[in-house]
């Protein structure tokens, strides 16, 4: 096993947030969205587009997609994460799942209206292969890095993202911006930018894949096929978990807030350009803001936490979440839309950042299967999203607005506070305990 704290590991660790940012910032967030909404517009018959003889409102469409890929994830990943932690390698499974998804968004390149199906497919198997890559590569930090050091590393993991997503992004926003110069039509600008987030992506990868250990093989050893060797595993886990009062408490709470950041976050875009009818530039500018003042902060949220601790600032955070909520249901200008975006940058990388050195934090530290227990915290997120995006493209649906699906996140964030809070008073009985670890 690597030394833990060793700054070339930890860089190269850092790199692979810095890849497979970029399917996040123009993907979910900015170019895709806006490109799609324009190519699948439709007011005289609302917005409606057929996907394989269904109709669908376009904008619902594609959030149902993506619940359907981060789904397909939820019942997919303890069995593998328990298998590479059987088998110790963790690497292999985080290389595919890179390739599955920059080659999806290499394949956005062809994605037009008259191929609606293929598009929205690829989008949803580019979703796959970015969640898929994370679990694994979440479950290294308590492998490269000590206790003490958990906030710092994850703060610049999510750093690396943010700067690295934004560099790209100013990129495409050439192309975009400009497409004549670079003799390119306003698709073909937007196309060519999906082809250089697989190729992004896939490129810096190498990078992490090249340092990182490829996984330690649980030692206790095991007479079972390698499929029913991962289903014993996780139920190992699943049993240490269920021990562990203060880890099982802050699951639940990190579900309910869950669902309305990783919801916001995917909507953003969609929201700006369908209710406030902004170009594609103008989401590009908000996006790069939120991604600028993430940066710092994911840094300040870590500070904060050597000072508070890490429960009340994540549960100060998710109180600005709820405001955010409110005013995202009261803007009506772009300028309003622009201050938002400040607001929500600042908390989003926090959030992040510090739920992930929070979970962190409350596992043992020194244990071999890591995957496996991050793969509990990966699976919690991702039905987050599930329940986020289905209800959120549910009440537009139903209610034909995506301001009042905007205004219901606030209910799970309501609950994720209430859950953080109870989880503080839980902490205050456990101080004295030699297992509390501090957070």
């Amino acid at each position: 096993m690597q030394p833990k704290n060793n700054k070339k590991t930890i860089r190269a660790w850092a790199f692979f947030d810095w890849a497979n940012s970029a399917y996040n910032l123009v993907i979910t967030s900015t170019i895709f969205p806006a490109y799609y909404v324009a190519i699948t517009a439709d007011p005289k018959n609302g917005d409606v587009v057929t996907f394989f003889g269904h109709r669908f409102i376009n904008t619902a469409l594609s959030n149902y997609a993506l619940a359907v890929a981060y789904l397909i994830m939820v019942l997919l990943l303890p069995i593998l994460s328990s298998i590479a932690d059987y088998r110790g390698n963790k690497r292999i499974f985080m290389k595919f799942f890179t390739w599955l998804g920059a080659l999806a968004c290499c394949a956005l390149f062809i994605f037009t209206k008259g191929n609606l199906e293929f598009g929205i497919i690829c989008f949803a198997l580019a979703a796959i292969g970015y969640s898929g890559g994370f679990v694994f590569y979440n479950s290294y930090l308590p492998e490269i890095a000590t206790l003490d050091m958990q906030d710092n590393v994850s703060a610049k993991g999510f750093t690396y993202g943010y700067i690295g997503s934004v560099i790209l992004q100013v990129i495409c926003l050439a192309f975009v911006l400009s497409p004549k110069t670079f003799h390119l039509t306003s698709s073909g600008a937007a196309q060519l930018s999906f082809l250089l987030v697989g190729l992004w992506w896939i490129g810096f990868a190498q990078i992490p894949f090249s340092v990182l250990p490829k996984g330690s093989p649980n030692a206790e050893p095991r007479h079972n096929n390698i499929i029913k060797g991962g289903f014993i595993e996780l139920g190992h886990v699943w049993n240490k978990i269920k021990v562990m009062p203060l880890l099982k408490r802050f699951l639940p709470a990190f579900f309910f807030y869950s669902m309305g950041v990783q919801t916001i976050m995917l909507v953003a875009a969609g929201f700006g350009a369908k209710v406030l009818h902004m170009e594609t530039s103008g989401l590009i500018e908000i996006i790069l803001i939120i991604q600028l003042v993430a940066i710092g902060g994911a840094t300040l949220m870590s500070r904060l936490s050597g000072i508070y601790g890490n429960i009340r600032v994540l549960a100060g955070v998710v109180v600005i979440w709820i405001g955010a909520c409110i005013a995202a249901y009261f803007t009506t200008t772009v300028t309003q839309f622009y201050g938002l975006a400040v607001v929500v940058g600042l908390i989003m990388g926090g959030i992040q950042s510090l739920s992930r050195s929070t979970y962190s934090k409350y596992l043992p530290q020194d244990i071999p299967d890591t995957a496996s227990f991050f793969s509990f915290y990966d699976v919690t997120e991702k039905l987050a999203i599930v329940g986020g995006m289905a209800s959120f493209a549910f009440i537009e649906e139903f209610t034909g607005s995506m301001r009042n699906s905007a205004l219901a996140l606030c209910v799970f964030f309501l609950i994720g506070l209430f859950l953080l809070l109870s989880l503080l008073m839980a902490e205050k009985k456990f101080r004295k305990s030699p297992e509390f670890s501090g957070v």
